[in-house]
């Protein structure tokens, strides 16, 4: 008898596709708490053929076949494992065992890149199983699926805004899990992607001469992402826009908040010789909405 120590992998580095290899396997030991029994195993060699397509396993104990998808886990016959424990969540649907096969599903297919595959399993582990002590790392494993797929800021981010959603769900409903720091980091980095996508449409309308549709854009990034680091420059091009249509005192505002809480930034110095050129300096209008949204954050 031979027993094996899991621990559940570290995903923080999502990106890292090497250090996921690495750690395949390690929350397998940590989910089953079991110990492998090699009798159990003795009869089963059959199972291993690599033409399984039509194949049909008869009813068998739900550790059994568990025991199995671990075994294949680290022999790295991931899809062979995943349909051991489809037979057990099948054959046993109201077991813990199937529970735990449910979340090694997702596990299995979030480290082969199996995104789609990966949310549909995490996503039915959290309908079935709200109250769990794993729905935090099913939820987590939802959102980083999500999050490996953020595409180039050029491109439609609907899949940006998917992975914000479901790790604010991380953040928001598990707090004190160990995935909420991940999971804050990972949530910066999709929000900066978002603003970065507002700015580029922004800057295009800008060249355009379509002021109104730049502001818009830019006021996107300062009322909703004002964490990010496109907010100076957002700060910059709402000056710039407002002068462009000669709306001195929001410009004058745009300026004056940013001089505010960024005065090194070499976006307010541009911002500040902008306004002067037409012989104005920065100066707040409290009425202004660039003023409002940044209540609580510097002016205000």
């Amino acid at each position: 008898m031979r027993l094996l120590s899991f621990a559940r992998p570290d995903l923080s580095s999502s990106r890292d596709q090497a250090r996921r290899k690495r750690a395949a396997g390690l929350l397998a030991v940590r989910l089953a708490g079991l110990v492998l029994v090699g009798a159990s195993l003795g009869g089963c060699a059959s199972m291993f053929d690599t033409d399984k397509e039509e194949k049909i396993y008869p009813d068998v104990p739900a550790e059994q076949r568990y025991n199995e998808g671990l075994t294949l886990m680290e022999k790295e016959d991931y899809g062979e494992a995943i349909r051991r424990f489809e037979d057990v969540d099948r054959q046993h649907p109201y077991s813990e065992l199937a529970r735990k096969s449910i979340l090694m599903i997702a596990y299995i297919n979030y480290n082969q890149g199996n995104y789609d595959e990966c949310i549909a399993a995490a996503r039915r582990y959290l309908a079935l199983h709200p109250g769990s002590e794993d729905a935090a790392y099913a939820q987590y494993l939802m959102a980083s699926s999500y999050y490996d797929q953020i595409p180039d800021v050029s491109r439609d981010q609907a899949r940006t805004q998917r992975a914000i959603d479901a790790l604010d769900d991380v953040v928001r409903k598990y707090p004190d899990s160990e995935y909420a720091v991940s999971a804050k980091k990972k949530l910066e980095v999709a929000r900066d992607q978002i603003a970065g996508k507002e700015m580029l449409v922004g800057r295009y309308y800008l060249e355009q001469r379509n002021y109104a549709g730049a502001i818009n854009r830019f006021k996107v990034v300062v009322t909703r992402y004002q964490t990010t680091r496109h907010v100076e420059e957002a700060l910059y091009r709402l000056t710039e826009a407002y002068m462009a249509l000669g709306v001195i005192s929001e410009a004058q505002t745009s300026a004056a908040v940013l001089g505010y809480n960024f005065p090194e930034s070499s976006w307010y110095k541009d911002a500040f010789k902008l306004v002067q050129s037409r012989g104005v300096d920065p100066k707040l209008n409290e009425e202004s909405w660039i003023a409002k949204a940044f209540k609580g954050v510097g002016l205000g």
